[in-house]
């Protein structure tokens, strides 16, 4: 038993340690606050990672340009070349292969530590002329071959390969390229079957246009891969070009994302650009973004170009850098939205 003096010597000394420990907590939590670690992140590339995804651009033959090269190496963690990897590039005569394009992107990436994404091995454009004089099962081999010889070069090098791109029509029919009639229907799987052999490691996808919300298109896409899902045709993912404008309907954009995610295929923005200017084209930028990044298996997203100096779309000023390099409206609101993500 203590008297009442001991107990209020106690009863202080306990309030003196209590608020000690109290104090101690806040200096804790305040530093670890502004930790370094905790801070947003600065770049495209940074933010996107810190939430385990890329984020990345389509590269022009333009690398030996500095401010060109160093906005790249600064902002993206991954690249895709524009042209070097398609079939009139690497193949422009019958088993005659030109990998000078690719391989200088593969080098570039491979000194830096970012990944490649390849695109793309069939589609109805850009194919060498000898290739349209071809029917039946010439061009089936000739397909195969162009698959196994491209694929199999860059084997170990490449992420992500877009096998087939563009199949479909807007109204959900296939498109009718020399391809699809030479070929019937078959061609596609025939395609990622032939890539998977080629280089085994690589995550396959299909990509195209038009499919980013839910319409005939992407329906027309979803029961093909949830075909190729339930028959184990090696199809990894599915790409979204989105080239979009600034007033674009994008109500349908996440949802129509997270249904292909269901079908436990990778969903990735794959050719984003967005016409326009200010805050309307930095609204659609942030949009894409956000969707992409409340969906688990949307694991990345990828700009056609750096700069709106060089873009396809150059009269309409669609990317996040202008013509200096400066940094857009459409810039902060992505990277706003990348830094803002939970996921």
């Amino acid at each position: 038993m203590t008297d009442s003096s001991s107990r209020t010597r106690t009863s202080r000394r306990t309030r003196s340690v209590l608020v000690a420990a109290a104090a101690g907590a806040l200096a804790a939590a305040a530093a670890l606050t502004l930790s370094p670690t905790a801070q947003a992140a600065d770049t495209l590339g940074g933010a996107a990672a810190e939430h385990g995804r890329y984020f990345g651009a389509a590269v022009a033959p333009r690398l030996g340009e500095s401010d060109y090269e160093s906005t790249l190496n600064r902002e993206f963690s991954s690249v895709v070349a524009e042209n070097a990897m398609k079939w009139d590039a690497t193949e422009p005569s019958p088993n005659q292969f030109n990998f000078s394009g690719g391989d200088d992107l593969v080098n570039y990436a491979q000194q830096r530590g970012t990944f490649v994404r390849g695109h793309a091995l069939v589609w109805h454009a850009q194919q060498p002329g000898w290739i349209q004089g071809l029917t039946g099962d010439s061009l089936r081999q000739a397909m195969r071959n162009h698959i196994t010889k491209v694929a199999g070069h860059y084997a170990g090098k490449i992420d992500t390969w877009d096998v087939v791109n563009e199949a479909y029509e807007w109204d959900g029919s296939r498109r009718q390229s020399n391809l699809q009639k030479q070929l019937g229907d078959g061609w596609i799987e025939d395609a990622f079957r032939t890539a998977k052999a080629a280089d085994p490691k690589a995550k396959l996808c299909y990509n195209d246009y038009g499919t980013d919300g839910v319409n005939a298109k992407s329906d027309a896409v979803y029961r093909m891969v949830k075909d190729f899902r339930t028959r184990g045709v090696p199809l990894d993912c599915v790409g979204f070009q989105s080239h979009l404008s600034s007033n674009e309907n994008l109500s349908t954009y996440k949802q129509n994302l997270q249904r292909f995610a269901d079908l436990g295929v990778n969903v990735q923005i794959t050719e984003l650009d967005v016409g326009g200017s200010g805050s309307a084209q930095a609204n659609v930028y942030r949009q894409v973004t956000q969707a992409c990044v409340a969906v688990a298996r949307c694991n990345g997203i990828t700009v056609w170009g750096v700069t709106d100096k060089y873009s396809w779309r150059s009269q309409e000023t669609p990317l996040l850098f202008n013509g200096s390099y400066q940094k857009k409206e459409a810039y902060g609101a992505v990277l706003s939205a990348l830094n803002s993500a939970t996921g």
